[in-house]
């Protein structure tokens, strides 16, 4: 792992990284820290810093806008994320071509969460709307639908001033509205959200036993704020290790993560304990996986499907006596043995990791203590 490797130091502890998905941002990689969220343009051995956000608390999720334009693809970019703080609020960071770093808080006090945010996701699709819409799943059960640009400030009672989705370069004699949120409460800490390009109107919610919820947030438009798991999600997946110790009232230290097959919107792939499974949502199996097999006997920590070859996922070890160790499976052959990625010797281990989107050889960003290390991995 010599040639063709970045490294870059934050200056502290990196807890999330995440790639930029977008065809026209697949050289794009956000890292954030205990106060700050950098950006980076990196194509191996080359990377370079392109914008730096300091919200001032430790940033426990990422997600990048379908918006987001990476400088090497125009000359009119746009840097577009959301994250969210330990502190359980929300953030909007943007930089353009023609505007230096803005960030915009939203989602705190009552109208937010109050639980750790895991994840989040903007809507998918292939429609303008999907830069309008960002989920996040916490702690406190709840999925949380945010739309960016209401057409009316809650805080106020009176329409918003008209808005394009543009940045926010020039001052505005209104202040920017409050994003407005859709609530669909879960009966488990959630874990995980994705979204898919196929569908604006899903997402894929895991919780902390293992379930696997397909849902429909656009499904009842009339509904109340307040909806329920239970008239939304279209397909529960069950990953039967986690359900076995759930009926069995044991606790686990373990935690699901689940992922969306990007080229196929059939396949789901998820990690719990030890295990992983793989779902084809074409064929019914009751909710039960198509495919399992064994990863990390002592718990895996992710789960990542490779854009670039989509028949390879990824898992990380969850223990730090391995040290930072990732698997690569290949779909096709799950009970063969994994590729074994070491990254760096105990006491570390791998904090989060992601696959670049640019094409060519899979390439993996993995952060552990301070570094972030990216490298093209080859797969036999």
């Amino acid at each position: 792992m010599d040639s063709g490797v970045v490294r870059i130091n934050h200056g502290s502890d990196v807890f999330v990284v995440r790639a930029c998905s977008n065809d026209d941002g697949a050289d794009l990689l956000a890292i954030a820290g205990e106060h700050s969220v950098e950006v980076f343009r990196v194509s191996p051995p080359i990377s370079e810093r392109v914008a730096s956000f300091h919200v001032g608390r430790r940033i426990t999720a990422l997600a990048w806008s379908p918006r987001s334009v990476s400088p090497s693809s125009s000359d009119d970019w746009v840097i577009e994320i959301t994250a969210a703080a330990s502190d359980f609020s929300l953030h909007l960071l943007t930089k353009s071509s023609t505007s230096s770093e803005n960030t915009f808080a939203f989602g705190g006090g009552l109208s937010g969460h109050h639980g750790k945010v895991n994840d989040m996701c903007f809507c998918g699709g292939r429609d303008q709307d999907n830069a309008r819409y960002v989920a996040t799943v916490a702690d406190d059960k709840m999925l949380m639908v945010w739309d960016l640009h209401p057409a009316l400030d809650i805080s106020s009672g009176i329409p918003s001033p008209e808005r394009s989705l543009g940045t926010d370069a020039s001052p505005s004699p209104h202040p920017r509205p409050q994003p407005t949120s859709y609530v669909i409460s879960f009966p488990h800490p959630l874990v995980t959200v994705n979204c898919h390009q196929s569908s604006s109107k899903e997402f894929l919610v895991s919780d902390s036993r293992g379930s696997i919820f397909l849902t429909d947030w656009r499904s009842d438009p009339e509904q109340s704020e307040q909806g329920s798991w239970r008239h939304s999600s279209v397909i529960e997946l069950v990953e039967p290790h986690g359900l076995s110790k759930s009926l069995m009232g044991i606790s686990s230290q373990w935690t699901g993560f689940a992922a969306w097959r990007q080229d196929n919107i059939d396949i789901v792939g998820a990690t719990y304990g030890s295990r992983f499974s793989i779902w084809d949502l074409s064929k019914s199996h009751g909710g039960k996986p198509l495919q399992t097999g064994i990863s990390f006997p002592e718990g895996g920590h992710q789960f990542r499907w490779c854009p670039t070859s989509p028949d390879y996922f990824a898992v990380a070890s969850q223990c730090a006596t391995k040290g930072a160790v990732i698997h690569i499976h290949d779909m096709n052959y799950v009970h063969a043995q994994p590729h074994v990625i070491n990254i760096a010797p105990r006491p570390h281990r791998v904090r989060d990791f992601d696959f670049m989107a640019r094409r060519g050889n899979p390439v993996l960003a993995v952060a552990y203590g301070v570094e972030v290390v990216v490298f093209p991995i080859g797969v036999e």
